[in-house]
């Protein structure tokens, strides 16, 4: 028997997409939720204990006294029905009870309401009317609105109405309101030096962030300054020290690059002076103008391999103007025989490696003119959420383009998938284009060829 398809719990899975949603998103305040989540579970634990045992207990027994006392009062006024008596009554229940009394003969009381549709925000008003009910069991009716130091009792009596004028401090203690004030002291207080800690912890964390992505970038940043936590000043440590290798790293490969340049070019430049000096008769004249070609592809060759290996990296970023760098290499592309339309703002300036970008933009534009007739380039700016905006430049052409299944393939060093070229132009560029934190893609262009899409962060 096959077992029945049960759906996935979508309503459990939502309702944590949800909770997720709510919490903070950074350190700082995830960091204060677990310490400030457990304080007040336990605050408010330690509340509802004293709220709903001592304060109860206390409010039932305050409650219970008063009633006691007006229930004695109106047995007292029951058996001495003489007026200088109940005269008597009223003034030693003020001196001793503290209870202000008057009485209304012939008056009756009004409709009592229902005490039940009401819910305080203490228990007074519930435990002051049970305990009417036990000590007097008359109907009676309490106003706590009229006077703010005293609650009003009025009780029905056969031959007329009892006023009571109680003080609120005898049914009321002010212990729940130094308890809560001591509550809500010492989460505040709490908070705070939480807060402040965690907030020098963080701060340690965001430079150590900031550190790694300017160097990522290819800016010099110099030596971080270890603060925080041991564990956060570990991690600054540890960055110094993979700083410093990777410049050794850097520095050694540039002087290796150099030596292999020189040592290449010497021989080539060799071959090309006993070329030019070769005897040239007409029925060699073909072979020595292919040798000739051969030896200026070598020169060609190092000379792009050098660049991508060496990724420009000894060049800083300052501010830059994006436009004017677009414009500069559109115009040498014209120079070269290269139909180029550009569509840009009149200034966009960003942190770049001018050099580096420039060349990066020579790629593009010089792959496009062997392939194609016309291209176009256009300068944008777009969103990127919250953390900025990015500087996008578009180089379309209306060649034939390459297949999506070869347009990744064409970034790998030394992918040749045309005649002609080495296979560095697109490789360099990609290199240089995440140097500065971005990243470039291929894409299907609107006239026809092939679209690549540059994205630098503002």
């Amino acid at each position: 028997m096959r077992e029945p398809i049960r759906e996935p719990a979508r309503p459990v899975r939502a309702f944590g997409q949800g909770l997720r949603a709510l919490l903070p998103r950074g350190l700082l305040g995830r960091s204060l939720l677990i310490i400030l989540l457990p304080l007040l579970i336990l605050q408010g634990v330690a509340l509802q204990l004293f709220y709903g045992n001592h304060l109860d207990v206390i409010s039932r027994r305050l409650a219970g006294g008063v009633a006691g006392e007006i229930g004695l009062v109106i047995e007292m006024m029951q058996r001495m029905p003489d007026p200088a008596d109940r005269a008597w009554l009223f003034r030693d229940a003020a001196w001793r009870l503290d209870l202000a009394l008057a009485f209304e003969a012939g008056a009756t009381l009004g409709a009592t309401p229902d005490r039940a549709a009401f819910l305080p925000l203490l228990p007074l008003e519930g435990d002051l009317a049970h305990a009417m009910g036990e000590r007097v069991r008359r109907p009676f009716d309490a106003d706590w609105q009229s006077d703010r130091r005293s609650v009003i009792i009025r009780i029905q009596l056969p031959d007329g109405v009892l006023h009571v004028e109680a003080p609120r401090k005898r049914l009321f203690t002010g212990t729940l309101y130094l308890f809560f004030i001591w509550l809500v002291g010492s989460s505040l207080l709490l908070f705070g030096v939480a807060a402040l800690f965690m907030k020098n912890q963080v701060r340690a964390i965001r430079r150590l962030a900031g550190a790694a992505e300017a160097f990522g970038l290819g800016r010099d940043i110099g030596l971080m300054k270890p603060e925080g936590a041991a564990e956060v000043r570990q991690a600054a440590s540890a960055f110094n020290r993979m700083q410093d290798r990777i410049r050794r790293f850097v520095a050694q490969r540039t002087d290796m690059l150099a030596g292999i340049s020189h040592d290449l070019r010497t021989p080539l430049t060799r071959m090309r002076l006993a070329l030019a000096m070769l005897p040239h008769p007409p029925e060699a004249e073909e072979d020595v103008a292919a040798l000739t070609e051969d030896v200026e592809e070598m020169e060609r060759m190092v000379a792009s391999y050098l660049a991508f290996a060496r990724g420009e990296a000894q060049e800083q970023t300052q501010p830059t103007d994006l436009t004017g760098i677009v414009r500069d290499v559109a115009q040498k592309a014209r120079r070269d025989g290269a139909l180029v339309v550009v569509e840009a703002p009149d200034s966009l300036v960003l942190p770049l490696r001018p050099d580096a970008l420039r060349r990066c933009l020579a790629n593009l534009l010089g792959n496009a003119r062997k392939h194609a007739r016309r291209i176009a380039v256009q300068v944008t700016e777009i969103p990127r959420g919250e953390t900025g905006a990015w500087a996008q430049v578009t180089v379309d052409d209306d060649g034939p383009g390459i297949p999506e299944a070869q347009r990744e393939e064409a970034f790998r060093p030394f992918a040749t998938l045309s005649a002609g070229g080495t296979g560095l132009g697109l490789a360099i560029a990609r290199d240089i284009v995440r140097s500065h934190g971005g990243d470039i893609v291929l894409e299907q262009s609107p006239l026809g060829g092939l679209r690549a899409r540059v994205r630098l962060p503002r």
